[in-house]
């Protein structure tokens, strides 16, 4: 019998993108890796699993039957919105948002397709809402799992941008990296707590699932 066993968790996974017109969008580089492996780990551990992904993101096996529940999504609006009614309407023990949400979004999207003749396209972005600033209005005793990710900060400087974001959303745990560090081929996650900062250190995508799980473990 696994640590979760019968626990729902929500784990939301994988890119967003932002329509410029019909067929052009903004995206970025997230391949859904973590979250399928993350949701793979707590799947091994008895856990139900709500599994909202973006499109072209990598997805867990189908293997696990009704024990998983697969949604895709493409807009941060979308995110938003299912994350709200989701938390909303069951009781979910943890939320692990590991998805890399847009930060901007343009101000509007052109039907149609944007031709050439056109000479010039200035395109304006505005920030869009923080999906996990609104997990623990709706649902305070959801452990919240939350990842900063930011480019080329030494550890120190990594570890002080996700207390920020701890203490503004109210998560329990965050996952800092750094994509710098991924992309020379170093994937190193500092697991740090709400009350007892950091408390590991693990090297690669498998071993950070692994890590985060157990720990949710620790508290099932």
């Amino acid at each position: 019998m696994g640590r979760l066993e019968g626990k729902l968790i929500m784990i939301t996974s994988g890119p967003t993108r932002a329509y410029l017109d019909s067929i052009r969008y903004i995206t970025n580089k997230s391949t859904g890796r973590l979250g399928s492996l993350l949701a793979h780990e707590a799947l091994k551990e008895g856990a139900e699993v709500a599994f909202i992904y973006g499109k072209g993101s990598m997805k867990p096996s189908p293997k696990w039957g009704k024990r998983i529940r697969m949604i895709e999504v493409e807009t941060v609006g979308e995110v938003a919105e299912l994350v709200r009614n989701e938390l909303s309407s069951r009781d979910y023990f943890a939320m692990i948002h590991s998805m890399a949400v847009l930060d901007f979004e343009p101000v509007e999207r052109v039907e149609g397709k944007v031709g050439k003749e056109l000479g010039e396209w200035v395109i304006r972005l505005v920030r869009t809402p923080k999906v996990i600033d609104i997990v623990k209005g709706i649902s305070p005793k959801t452990v919240l799992v939350g990842f900063k990710l930011e480019y080329g900060l030494d550890e120190g400087s990594l570890i002080e941008e996700a207390i920020k974001t701890m203490k503004r959303s109210g998560a329990d745990l965050i996952l800092a990296n750094d994509m710098k560090s991924i992309e020379a081929g170093r994937h190193i996650g500092y697991l740090l707590d709400r009350d007892r900062g950091l408390i590991g250190r693990f090297y690669g995508k498998r071993a950070i699932a692994k890590g985060i799980i157990e720990e949710l473990g620790r508290r099932g």
